[in-house]
């Protein structure tokens, strides 16, 4: 081939190749179906163990826990001032949703997954959505998560505490298990042994009010325990809540956003709203 049209050859397909990149003609990585982008550091949500305040009540922070046995994972915790924020629980079954929708629907500030559910997606224990009664309470174990008329939130071990509806008047409850921290110390329990995503709610000694997720499939129950018994968060009461593919934890506050999605629908959610 003569060499002019060699250069010319070579001229053309730069010229395509510049044209490509100009377009962004990139494709997509993908992880189930959702794109991946770089994490975003603004406002510091990406830098390890320092709180973000997002909004006034609503903080947000990450932490790498790992356990006595080596198994480790990315910890995203949120801490709410109830005095700021509202708490309720979202009931559903017979139309269970992705956190996602949850979202959408309830135009929440964060919302994290509740208690346990059967396969008809009915609660297992007792549930109060906005004043309305399902179920029956656990009885001499397992813990709940309630908020009052007056918007008071408290989480009670149903051993040492058990609900009376004669005496508490409630607007929002889910109950689970195990508990995993009482008066500052991890209880003792007997559950699986393997390791699954895992979810808990929690109240620190500030009276504040924790939702804490570990998406990986890094810890057990027991691990969990240890784990929030040795962090810094000066938690008063812990909570698990209904792990594994239940998992899931989303934030819309500020300038930070927060999307960890269930792998199921679910008919069971926390939410935190604007008071």
């Amino acid at each position: 081939m003569p060499a002019k049209h060699v250069l010319k050859l070579t001229l053309l397909i730069a010229l395509l190749v510049c044209s490509l990149l100009a377009c962004d003609v990139v494709p997509s990585i993908t992880y189930h179906g959702t794109p991946v982008t770089a994490p975003s550091k603004a406002g510091g949500s990406d830098t390890l163990d320092t709180w973000t305040q997002t909004q006034p009540g609503v903080e947000l922070r990450r932490e790498h826990w790992k356990s006595a046995g080596g198994n480790e994972d990315t910890v995203t915790i949120t801490r709410f001032d109830t005095k700021k924020v509202h708490l309720s629980i979202g009931y559903q079954p017979d139309q269970p949703l992705q956190l996602k929708d949850w979202m959408k629907q309830s135009n929440a500030i964060a919302i994290i997954n509740g208690g346990y559910f059967d396969q008809q997606n009915r609660a297992t224990a007792l549930l109060i959505s906005d004043g309305q009664a399902h179920g029956s309470s656990y009885q001499d174990c397992c813990g709940m998560l309630a908020a009052d008329s007056a918007g008071n939130v408290t989480i009670q071990s149903l051993h040492d505490q058990p609900y009376d509806p004669g005496t508490q008047q409630l607007q929002q409850a889910t109950q689970s298990r195990p508990m995993l921290i009482m008066a500052g110390k991890r209880t003792q329990f007997q559950e699986t042994a393997a390791a699954s995503p895992r979810s808990v709610v929690a109240m620190d000694n500030q009276g504040r009010l924790l939702f804490i997720v570990s998406p990986a499939q890094a810890f057990s129950v027991d691990e969990l325990a240890d784990l929030l018994e040795q962090s810094d968060l000066s938690l008063k009461t812990a909570l698990n809540l209904d792990g594994g593919t239940s998992t899931g934890l989303y934030l819309r506050s500020g300038s930070q956003q927060v999307s960890l999605d269930s792998v199921n629908p679910l008919p069971i959610v926390i939410m935190i709203k604007q008071s």
